[in-house]
């Protein structure tokens, strides 16, 4: 519940604290004392938008700050959020806005974003009355307030929970079939044609630079030739060879060191120097054989060096990668292999998720059909007793493809009068009729209903008499269940409350105030008196009786019940 809303200069009000009861609550006042403002101060701490020009004039900033209790409930969700929960269940809400524009917001003097405050909103209160803030004009939480009153919450989790199956299941399938398919959206066939090419291909790393290298030297194999001839020539064919002569060193060189032992390291140097000579004489022979190609040799050549680009082109740009895209193809042949059974098993798990989904759901819109009349009964007889003795309520349930909420949609539609056809909630012009719609839902709905804090405005327009003892008997009845907050000019509602706060405007040194009082004893008695018509005899005996009528919990006094719809009050 909110126990305390402190308020610092917002619009016309330039500080106020006020301290809620428990169970209901009414705000009363002259119109435009500053009811809606109080109303709004609250709204601004549960993420509302904030107007321009709510800073009191002369003020830089103003300042809402709230305090509920019994908040350990949210415990987790604060935490999720980062914020640091009190173990009593306390819950500080505080919200700063500026003349620019600009605000920041806490929660338990951790800094959130307004989204965080928007969401603990929606946690927190219901607003019925001319506002947005309106849970169950949607047709889903009109579904959810069924499922509510109906006890169906086993079964809607049911069908939540077969729907996650059903689309993990499905996903699971999916995936499946992506990964053996591959990001190409290869077929088995296409797999195989491109293992067998790659194989009969007998790539080797390298092979590419080698062949181009090779390639290009074939384009010059006659003059490689004749140079190679011309080197075995002076290495080693020619009367002056230089292998030749190196063999007279040779001789010279062992003298010298049966002579002089320190001639065997020259020795040693001198065979190297011969034996790198005869490699390069052999080498060059080899290279020139290579390149002094043929022309059926040459074409052999041209059609690897093809089949090596094409696939280069084909598997990555390489042979290394092409290699590599080998080993990854042989892994997918080995995949599909066993793919058949694997997706027959997975296509088995997709069917039965949704049969079982299709049988959650059939359970649940059971208890829809069956939790729907006594549901609508259940409303229409409180919208006679608020003043709608002739509506009309229905519950269309309305026939969809199968999802995480059921196989149904399902609206509420209202006629409030005789030869109306029947209209969704949201609909609805009269904000009167449209707050009384909600409380009547909202009795049927008290004891199943998870929003603790229900706040009515308007409630009691165009309502008298009768209706106004009845939409009293209500308020009351729901403030023993939550926190109702209600804005009204009706005497009877008034007098009914377990807490009684009155806004009062004054006017000094040209700047206007709005000031708000808890009303006990003879204050609230005055209050009433001015509610029902002035300060006179007649109306201060009435207030006396609404008032003792309260604490004994008895009917009101007949002169009230009988007032016209149309009078004021």
């Amino acid at each position: 519940m909110l126990r305390r809303l402190r308020i610092r200069n917002l619009a016309v009000v330039e500080a106020v604290e006020w301290e809620l009861s428990r169970g209901f609550n009414v705000l009363t006042g002259e119109t435009g004392a500053g009811k809606s403002i109080l109303v709004d101060a609250f709204l601004l701490l549960l993420g509302e938008r904030a107007e321009k020009g709510l800073v009191r004039t002369g003020a830089e900033t103003c300042l809402v700050e709230g305090e509920l209790d019994g908040a350990k409930d949210f415990q987790g969700w604060l935490e999720e959020k980062g914020v640091e929960p009190d173990p009593e269940g306390v819950l500080v809400v505080k919200r700063q806005i500026s003349t620019t524009g600009a605000g920041r917001q806490f929660l338990n003097g951790s800094a959130v974003t307004l989204a965080v405050l928007k969401e603990l909103g929606d946690r927190l209160v219901d607003l019925h009355g001319p506002h947005d803030h309106q849970t169950l004009l949607s047709p889903s939480a009109q579904r959810a307030a069924l499922d509510a009153f109906g006890g169906l919450a086993k079964e809607a989790a049911g069908v939540r929970a077969a729907w996650v199956r059903t689309r993990d299941a499905a996903e699971k399938l999916a995936s499946f079939r992506q990964k053996i398919a591959g990001a190409d959206g290869a077929t088995k066939d296409l797999l195989d044609h491109q293992v067998k090419e790659l194989e009969q291909a007998r790539l080797r790393p390298g092979e590419d630079e080698e062949l181009d290298r090779n390639y290009a030297a074939a384009g010059h194999g006659k003059r490689i030739v004749e140079l190679a001839a011309e080197m075995s020539h002076r290495l080693e064919a020619g009367e002056d060879n230089a292998l030749g002569s190196l063999g007279k060193v040779q001789r010279a060189l062992v003298e010298w060191e049966r002579l002089d032992g320190a001639a065997a390291e020259m020795r040693t140097k001198h065979e190297q120097a011969v034996e790198i000579l005869r490699d390069l004489a052999r080498e060059a022979e080899r290279r020139a054989e290579q390149v002094g190609l043929d022309a059926e040799r040459l074409a052999e050549m041209e059609g690897r060096l093809d089949v090596v680009q094409g696939l280069k082109k084909k598997y990555g740009g390489s042979v290394e990668a092409a290699l590599r895209r080998l080993e990854e193809l042989k892994l997918r042949q080995a995949e599909l292999a066993d793919a058949k059974g694997t997706e027959s098993k997975l296509e088995e798990e997709v069917r039965e998720a949704a049969r079982q989904h299709g049988q959650a759901c059939s359970r649940l819109s059971e208890g829809r059909k069956k939790a729907a009349p006594r549901f609508i009964r259940e409303v229409i007889e409180q919208l006679h007793g608020l003043g709608f003795a002739q509506s009309r309520l229905e519950a269309a349930l309305a026939v969809q493809e199968p999802g995480p909420d059921g196989a149904e949609g399902v609206e509420l539609l209202f006629a409030p009068n005789p030869g109306e056809s029947p209209r969704p909630l949201r609909a609805i012009a009269s904000s009167g009729e449209l707050a009384r719609v909600m409380l009547a839902l909202k009795t049927v709905l008290a004891e199943k209903d998870e929003v603790p804090i229900l706040i009515f405005d308007e409630v009691d327009a165009n309502v008298g008499g009768e209706t106004a003892v009845a939409v009293a008997e209500r308020l009351r009845g729901l403030g023993k269940s939550h926190q109702v907050l209600c804005l009204t000019h009706l005497p009877a509602v008034a007098a009914a409350a377990d807490g009684h706060f009155a806004v009062a405007k004054r006017v000094e040194k040209g700047r206007t105030f709005a000031e708000l009082a808890r009303l006990e004893g003879e204050g609230r008695e005055r209050e009433l008196t001015r509610m029902l018509g002035g300060e006179g005899k007649a109306a201060r005996m009435m207030a006396q009786e609404l008032l003792a009528a309260r604490s004994k919990r008895v009917p009101p006094p007949p002169a009230l019940r009988s007032r016209s719809a149309s009078d004021p009050g």
